[in-house]
């Protein structure tokens, strides 16, 4: 997070974040009723005054455009979905209420709690755009905290506008878009969803 002088951590998955805190560890764990948008601007609130070296939280700043892209493509959600949840994400991005973590600490990604194509949005989505900044771990409180000082220093994300641009036609396993909008060799419009 770019406000913050702490290394802010995204965990996903079913963890207690607040199991976490540690002398070097503040959490924080917004209440889950909130929208994912709002829980995203008090986590991006309190990291901004985090005074510990590591600040873990679990309110993932892309959730709403995560399951609504999720849905798109496992065919469940309501169309135009996803294009208010990517106008309402930019909409906070741009007015600086949420940033991105620093990093996303994904748990249990190769067991059955994740679907598909949620797993695709981590390390698919996400990993594409800066690999090093989406890292597996365990659902385990010490293995996610041993994880913490072992992230690596990295190119920091693009900016939102530019992660979430054309995230509509991103199927599921499909090779990131050129700027020239097709997929590195393959034939141009072959990784967009048929209309």
């Amino acid at each position: 997070m770019q406000r913050s002088s702490a290394t802010v951590v995204c965990v996903i998955g079913d963890v207690d974040v607040n199991a976490l805190a540690r002398a070097n560890v503040s959490s924080l764990s917004p209440p889950t009723d909130l929208a994912p948008l709002e829980r995203a601007a008090r986590a991006t609130d309190a990291a901004g005054g985090a005074h510990a070296p590591y600040f873990v939280h679990d309110a993932d700043p892309l959730a709403l455009v995560c399951d609504a892209w999720v849905r798109l493509f496992e065919a469940s959600g309501p169309i135009g979905e996803l294009e208010v949840a990517v106008a309402e994400t930019l909409a906070r991005a741009r007015a600086e209420t949420i940033e991105l973590p620093d990093y996303y600490l994904v748990t249990d990604a190769d067991a059955n709690a994740m679907t598909p194509t949620r797993r695709h949005w981590y390390f698919g989505m996400l990993h594409d755009a800066v690999a090093m900044r989406v890292v597996p771990v365990p659902a385990d409180a010490h293995r996610i905290v041993d994880a913490l000082e072992h992230l690596s220093a990295t190119r920091w994300w693009p900016p939102v506008s530019r992660l979430l641009d054309g995230i509509e036609r991103r199927a599921p396993d499909t090779p990131p878009l050129s700027p020239s909008g097709s997929s590195p060799g393959s034939l141009p419009g072959s990784s967009l969803v048929a209309s």
